[in-house]
This record gives C-alpha cells, sequence and structure tokens, in this order.
C-alpha cells in the first residue's frame, strides 16, 4: 500500500512498511489503524480503546500522566508527521484521535457502557467540530493545530461523558 500526497516539491510516496517501521509515523498512525482507507479517524479512536483499558487499570494518578505526556508528545509526533508526510492534518494521522479519546475518558469510573458512550460523543465532536473546534482546526498550524481540535473535542464529551456518569446513566 501506498500513501500519496502531494507536496510544494512534487509528489512524496510511502509505504505502510515505512510508516509501520518509522517510529514517529508508527505512533502518528496510531499503532497502524490510520493506514485505513475508509474512516482513519474512526479507526484511530478504536485503537484508542485497548489503550484507554490497559492505562486506566493502573488507577488515576498514572493515566493522568500518561494522558498529559501523549497529548503534550502528540504535538512532536504529529509535527513530525506532518512534516514528512508533507501535508498539514493528513487522515492518516490518528494521534490526535488517540489522545482525544483519553482525554474524553479522563475523569468516567470505568465501564464498558463508559467507554462505548465516550466513542460515541467524542466521535460526534471530533467530526462536527462546532465552535471553536472548527476554529481552531481551520487557524491554527503545525503539531499543536493538528492536536488542539481533538483536545477540545475530547473535553467536550469528557464533560457531557462526566454528566452521563454523575447521573448514573453510564
Amino acid at each position: 500500500m501506498n500513501i500519496f500526497h502531494k507536496s510544494g516539491l512534487g509528489q512524496n510516496q510511502l509505504t505502510a512498511r515505512q510508516i509501520m517501521t518509522d517510529p514517529a509515523l508508527f505512533l502518528a498512525f496510531g499503532f497502524g489503524s490510520g493506514l485505513a482507507k475508509k474512516a482513519p479517524g474512526t479507526c484511530g479512536t478504536v485503537a484508542a480503546i485497548p489503550l484507554y483499558w490497559l492505562i486506566i487499570q493502573a488507577g488515576l494518578p498514572i493515566y493522568s500522566l500518561l494522558t498529559i505526556a501523549s497529548t503534550v508528545a502528540g504535538i512532536w509526533i504529529c509535527g513530525i508527521a506532518a512534516d514528512k508526510l508533507g501535508e498539514h492534518d493528513f487522515g492518516g494521522i490518528v494521534w490526535d484521535e488517540v489522545a482525544g479519546y483519553l482525554i474524553t475518558m479522563w475523569l468516567v469510573p470505568f465501564s464498558w457502557q463508559a467507554a462505548l458512550l465516550g466513542f460515541v460523543l467524542f466521535r460526534i465532536f471530533d467530526i462536527i467540530k462546532p465552535w471553536p473546534i472548527k476554529w481552531i482546526d481551520q487557524k491554527v498550524q503545525g503539531g499543536l493545530g493538528i492536536m488542539l481540535d481533538d483536545v477540545l473535542a475530547g473535553v467536550f464529551a469528557g464533560a457531557l461523558l462526566w454528566i452521563a456518569a454523575q447521573q448514573g446513566w453510564v
């Protein structure tokens, strides 16, 4: 499989193998989930669920530390990937979805119902991009821009999920 994109320098090409063997691209492509031909952002969010399940087992302090670290590192990871691909926010870059989902689930007790509702809420905010998410997506460039709209989508989704959990709905 080849990933094609156009840049000011002409057409560059990366294979799935190159993406899977480059540490920054491997992470940026959500452990390979961003290679999906259809709905790579959704696939990236799905890839975040086992990661969420794994790190929530360590307790809230460790979960918080890893969520913050994945978000901050994501600025660098996504920026490097965008530079290598020659395209800002290429669809296969899904580390922002991974971090956004972890943010969504941050303050909610674990349950599979919460994990599923968090997935749905995050995808809704990430796809619809209500203000100010859409504005940020359009105006902020680089790794920060790639990450920030999904961080906000995660915060919005997480707030609704927290309310649902407080009401005993999940």
